[in-house]
């Protein structure tokens, strides 16, 4: 039975990288959660302002990005051994290439996952999910608001963390849908391709289907 994870950890903001700690924390563990804030939706145009990121105990850490290189979250982000959860991660992975030089890898979509699986309905929207599977309200209110500001204020750190302590549980869920509908492989070789869809919409290929007839 899948249940949510509930962290009792605070959030730690952290500026321009991870400290060592939380490197270390993220390099042993199991999976990790992934999301990005930007300055808006357009990839090459408004830039990354936030990595927030949470484990599958809990521990989340807000990471505001402000100068590059940052080598300790490189080596997190590209870990092979960690598997990422990210919704709608096609977004978020050419966000971090675009702006960050790195590669989001191995990721699990949960919006990919959702589409595969709850072919009932549209909403796909992570509200939408967290609230049919987890039985959790999720408030969206901070998700247009300065992510650039040299401060975030208390309701964008609750908003950032909110956006991915739900993740890991609805990633075991979905994943059981999978197996159920028979869909598992299916979603394993779209979520393979998303590094390559991402590198797509970075190159102008963003709107159009290249695999459609028109």
């Amino acid at each position: 039975m899948t249940t949510t994870v509930a962290s009792t950890h605070p959030t730690l903001v952290l500026r321009d990288d991870l400290d060592q700690e939380r490197q270390q924390l993220y390099l042993e563990s199991r999976c990790l959660a992934i999301d990005t804030e930007t300055m808006g939706l357009k990839t090459r145009r408004d830039r990354l302002c936030l990595v927030q990121m949470c484990n599958e105990n809990g521990v989340i850490t807000l990471v505001q990005i402000r100068n590059m290189p940052a080598p300790r979250l490189q080596t997190v982000l590209e870990s092979e051994r960690v598997e990422k959860i990210a919704h709608f991660a096609r977004f978020d992975m050419a966000a971090i290439r675009h702006w960050l030089g790195m590669d989001l890898r191995p990721v699990f979509c949960t919006k990919i996952a959702s589409r595969l699986t709850r072919t009932f309905t549209d909403r796909h929207g992570l509200k939408d999910l967290a609230a049919e599977l987890l039985g959790v309200e999720m408030n969206k209110e901070q998700q247009s608001s300065d992510w650039a500001a040299e401060r975030l204020t208390d309701k964008q750190i609750a908003y950032a963390s909110a956006d991915v302590i739900h993740l890991v549980a609805l990633k075991e869920r979905l994943e059981w849908l999978l197996e159920r509908e028979g869909r598992l492989e299916l979603a394993r070789a779209c979520m393979g391709f998303l590094r390559h869809r991402a590198a797509l919409d970075l190159a102008g290929w963003e709107e159009e289907d290249i695999f459609a007839h028109h």
